[in-house]
């Protein structure tokens, strides 16, 4: 998968660095402004039971 992404990017070697830092942050930023705020209220994570 990485390789198909790799050969796929324009340019030399700077240019395909660059790109699939650009891809990095643009998938971090959809899993952060989008994916888990609409995930969060459905996974009980703060909800902590302590029981004897």
């Amino acid at each position: 998968m990485y390789a198909w992404i790799w050969r796929r990017l324009p340019g030399d070697t700077r240019m395909k660095v660059l790109g699939a830092a650009g891809l990095v942050i643009v998938a971090g930023a959809v899993l952060w402004f989008v994916v888990f705020p609409w995930l969060e209220p459905r996974v009980p994570l703060d909800r902590v039971t302590v029981g004897p």
